[in-house]
């Protein structure tokens, strides 16, 4: 029986009423030696509970995507079928260019939010450079389809979700397509393809999107092949130019250092309570020796680049949760780079889907008019939360704003 779907979450309804019932009817009715009516009513009382708590379990589970099935939950999926060393571009010096083209089969997407909004197509890929294999799920939007649009190649951008999350969080309890089509249709927000792949590629831990040798090469993943795989598949617009990156919480971290690592693969990121140090993330690969830790950490990143990366980067968060991280790379950044730093109120939410999913229609009017997509009319709406002139330090370690990492503490909160 799958995790998330309705037969199991009904089956734990069920449960749970009846483990209610039982005790008022069986209580009085227990037969037998003390020790054993004793025993009777205990067991009734911890199938109570054991049915209570999976059952909150269930509804949390399905309303934030957590996770996918039950190898995610027990930590028995692995994804990673070879992580050789792809050296420090990630390609191991593969000319990507000559590989044959990745057609791929797609099919309907199964879960919570998956058919609204025209419906997200999911298939099953083999990362010929990364060696990893997973799902990946694909949103189009209306003018596709579109004959007078038959010629036009689509922006894209790629959405990943916090840790432990599943791909699907993006469509399911964020509804980003159910959001964005209206705007779409009505010339707010630019008709841009949305590419959700699996990031939970190991079980119990995070990849931290980063490479590393050995274990998994989940940067490579997400910023090649991935990426090759869109654009033999869809008319899609080519990179950098055409491509950009949006994540929420650990997702965020990744949005931002992919970008900022790889300015010829993406032209803007979005983070939404992200955090630049990859220790945010107790669980995180990337967070397991000094050097990895570095290297995946988008604010050491910008600030020791030869030459700044053209890219632009839309940060939002409370204090100590994601601002002090933005306000850290708006500091080091110099052009061509760009920072947009938003700050929200503890009155606007927690670190949790209801503080994320409001922001979705500002970030892609962001979007639209940074990757210059003028026929739609981007408008700029993020102003509607007040940015103070000077980072907070607030809630978070005194030495935050100049590391670039929120407090840790807040940081690990996941949804």
């Amino acid at each position: 029986m799958s995790l998330t779907g309705t037969p199991f979450l009904c089956t734990t309804v069920v449960l749970a009423a009846a483990a209610l019932v039982l005790p008022l009817v069986l209580w009085s009715r227990t037969r037998g030696p003390r020790h054993l009516r004793v025993a009777a009513r205990l067991l009734m009382l911890l199938f109570a509970q054991g049915t209570a708590v999976t059952l909150v379990f269930v509804l949390v589970n399905d309303q934030n995507d957590l996770y996918d099935d039950w190898a995610d939950l027990l930590g028995t999926g692995d994804h990673v079928q070879q992580a050789a060393d792809l050296g420090p571009d990630g390609t191991g010096g593969i000319a990507l260019r000559r590989l044959p083209a990745v057609r791929q089969t797609f099919t309907a997407a199964g879960g919570a939010g998956m058919n609204a909004a025209g419906g997200v197509r999911v298939t099953q890929l083999r990362g010929r450079v990364s060696g990893v294999n997973a799902e990946v799920y694909v949103w189009l939007p209306p003018q596709y389809h579109d004959p007078a649009y038959r010629h036009r190649r689509f922006p894209v951008v790629e959405l990943l979700p916090g840790y432990p999350g599943s791909a699907k969080a993006w469509f399911g309890a964020m509804r980003v397509h159910e959001q964005l089509l209206p705007l779409m249709r009505g010339g707010e927000v630019a008709p841009f393809v949305l590419v959700a792949p699996r990031t939970n590629l190991l079980a119990g831990v995070d990849t931290g999107c980063a490479d590393v040798p050995g274990q998994v090469n989940a940067d490579t993943w997400l910023s090649v092949d991935v990426p090759r795989m869109v654009r033999d598949n869809f008319r899609v617009q080519p990179a950098p130019r055409g491509w950009a990156v949006a994540g929420y919480s650990a997702g965020a971290h990744c949005a931002v250092k992919l970008a900022v690592a790889h300015p010829g693969r993406y032209r803007a990121a979005v983070s939404l309570s992200g955090y630049n140090d990859p220790i945010g993330e107790r669980h995180s690969l990337a967070a397991q020796t000094p050097a990895l830790r570095a290297a995946n950490n988008p604010f050491l990143l910008l600030r020791k680049a030869a030459v700044p990366p053209a890219v632009a980067l839309y940060l939002s968060g409370q204090s100590g949760d994601g601002y002090q991280a933005g306000a850290a790379l708006e500091s080091v950044a110099e052009a061509p780079t760009t920072v947009r730093v938003v700050f929200l109120p503890r009155s606007a939410g927690g670190h949790t889907m209801e503080l994320w999913r409001p922001q979705v229609g500002t970030v892609f009017r962001w979007l639209t008019l940074q990757m210059g997509q003028s026929r739609a009319r981007g408008r700029d709406t993020s102003v509607a939360w007040v940015t103070p002139r000077s980072p907070s330090s607030g809630g978070s370690r005194h030495a935050a704003p100049a590391s670039g990492t929120a407090s840790r503490e807040a940081a690990a909160r996941r949804p």
